[in-house]
């Protein structure tokens, strides 16, 4: 008898010790902590371009390296950003990625303020001990869209819809029309400034605009809005895109676009910052980091068009040949570029205020 209430006793010890180690208690003292990630977006997660490209991204990371991420959408580059990353700090976030230029102010002023928080800058250009900022080499892609463009126009004349007069616009439009250039002298490439990246009233009336003046039948944009794209589609325009693959959206017109893949930029750099290996710089990445792409070729686009393209990128990255090389002429006939010369990355990223041969900026918000 005392053997059985003996092992009665035991039984239920280890009953009891059992429930213990898998309570939810004990769980969650176990558990890895999840690093907490807060993403200042410029618009919505789901604009089917530039923002949703990052969102798409963290997704991708959030499911690789157990984040926990706060999205804060449709901030304005005011005082509203730096309330909200103080908010998201406070809260927990121990990265604080922006993902727009105009964030660029706020977002050193706070790393001051946050020296043990880590901070990630799309397209930014000032780094600090714990900020790092970073971009693609997109105007490489843009170059290769040219090439599109140049050879598909009858009427050459392409449009271009823009945002903002700045070095990263402008670096852009240039390597299009370079591209442009390169397999039609004769194209020409007109400027519409919208004022705003994201307000698709603002890049419609920018569009209109354009379409009135010009005989435009291929229309590009560096824009996040998709109104450019929807005009263009009614009037049987051809649309070279931008940040997003959207040519499921728009098949019967869209022929290519320079795209982001930035998960091959988030993912290596938070590992950095878990590992304590993290360094405040500014990265600028080419077609090797594979965070841009150019994508697939639609059906809209000949086997003749498809091999000159091929053939570009191959050179682009063997590194034999970049599109700032000499000799470049801007639209006034000066050469800014000699023979046998290439422009600095310090002038690209920030004195960029000419346009190439061929390019007429000239509508304004």
């Amino acid at each position: 008898m005392r053997w059985i209430v003996l092992a009665s006793t035991l039984a239920l010890a280890m009953i009891i010790g059992v429930l213990f180690m898998f309570s939810p208690e004990m769980e969650s003292q176990d558990a890895p902590q999840k690093l907490r990630i807060a993403m200042i977006m410029a618009g919505l997660r789901n604009d089917h371009s530039w923002n949703e490209t990052h969102y798409d991204a963290i997704q991708k990371a959030e499911n690789i390296l157990n984040l926990e991420v706060a999205y804060y959408e449709n901030i304005p580059t005011d005082s509203t950003a730096q309330e909200i990353m103080e908010q998201a700090i406070q809260n927990g976030a121990k990265i604080v990625i922006a993902n727009s230029f105009g964030f660029g102010e706020t977002e050193l002023a706070v790393a001051r303020n946050h020296p043990e928080t880590k901070f990630l800058h799309a397209t930014g250009l000032q780094a600090a001990t714990n900020l790092s900022t970073f971009f693609g080499r997109i105007y490489q892609l843009r170059y290769l869209s040219g090439i599109v463009a140049g050879l598909k126009t009858k009427t050459n004349e392409i449009g271009y819809v823009a945002g903002f007069n700045i070095s990263e616009v402008n670096r852009g439009i240039n390597a299009f029309a370079l591209g442009v250039r390169k397999v039609n002298p004769k194209a020409k490439i007109y400027i519409s400034w919208s004022g705003s990246w994201t307000d698709e009233s603002m890049a419609a009336d920018a569009t209109r605009a354009l379409l009135a003046k010009y005989d435009i039948d291929v229309l590009t944009t560096h824009l996040d809005a998709l109104s450019p794209y929807e005009i263009a589609d009614e009037r049987n325009i051809w649309i070279i895109g931008y940040n997003r693959d959207n040519s499921r959206r728009f098949p019967d017109h869209f022929l290519t676009a320079p795209v982001w893949q930035w998960e091959n930029f988030y993912i290596p750099k938070i590992r950095e910052i878990m590992q304590d290996k993290f360094e405040g710089k500014s990265y600028w990445l080419g077609l090797e980091s594979g965070i841009m792409n150019l994508s697939e070729l639609t059906k809209n686009v000949e086997d003749s068009i498809r091999q000159v393209v091929e053939d570009e990128r191959v050179r682009l990255s063997q590194g034999k040949f970049d599109v700032f090389y000499g000799p470049i002429v801007d639209n006034q006939g000066n050469v800014r570029v000699g023979e046998g010369e290439s422009m600095t990355d310090d002038a690209m990223l920030n004195s960029f205020n000419w346009y190439v041969e061929g390019v007429v900026d000239g509508i304004n918000p």
